[in-house]
């Protein structure tokens, strides 16, 4: 396996997912340890491409187990992240818990069950990360929850159903 260097500071979104693939796979076939992968990952999440590439990969990808892993090792690295990390987890808690809501209402089993999962994932890191971080984040979107929405924009908000379902998985957190 022949090794190139990669610049990780100005490395784009889809380079970062890509990236994260590569690890994610050399990972999981014991190509690459835990406390090497914990180093790069923290590298890549200094940036906000690499930040959203990352967990735009592990948390959506089926076949990437790292996350329902979750070595120490990469804990840690998340912890040393602070408030993005943070940050990133929870909004994604929030965006695929809403979107559980749709796709129950479409009848879209599969995509239902992706979204899930990334929800479970989410929550899953937000429990190892640091507290106050968390509860302050929490905090924030369910003072904004009525303002959040489904599109980038947030032109079409959350409804009830929804804002209801988001409630829930944040409570579950402390479960």
């Amino acid at each position: 396996m022949k090794e190139k260097a990669i610049n990780l500071k100005k490395t784009s979104f889809t380079q970062a997912i890509n990236i994260s693939a590569q690890w994610c796979k050399e990972w999981g076939e014991d190509l690459l340890s835990e406390e090497v992968l914990a180093d790069r990952v923290a590298e890549l999440i200094k940036t906000k491409n690499g930040l959203r590439g990352f967990f735009a990969y592990t948390l959506s990808d089926q076949d990437c187990y790292l996350l329902d892993k979750l070595p120490f090792s990469v804990v840690f690295k998340f912890q040393e992240g602070g408030d993005d990390v943070v940050e990133i987890i929870v909004r994604n808690l929030i965006m695929s818990s809403a979107q559980v809501v749709v796709h129950e209402r479409e009848n879209n089993l599969e995509y239902k069950s992706n979204s899930e999962n990334i929800s479970e994932r989410c929550k899953s890191i937000l429990r190892v990360l640091d507290t106050k971080s968390v509860t302050k984040n929490i905090n924030q979107i369910l003072n904004d929850l009525d303002n959040l929405g489904n599109s980038f924009d947030a032109s079409k908000k959350y409804d009830d159903k929804q804002k209801e379902f988001i409630k829930y998985q944040i409570f579950d957190i402390v479960q």
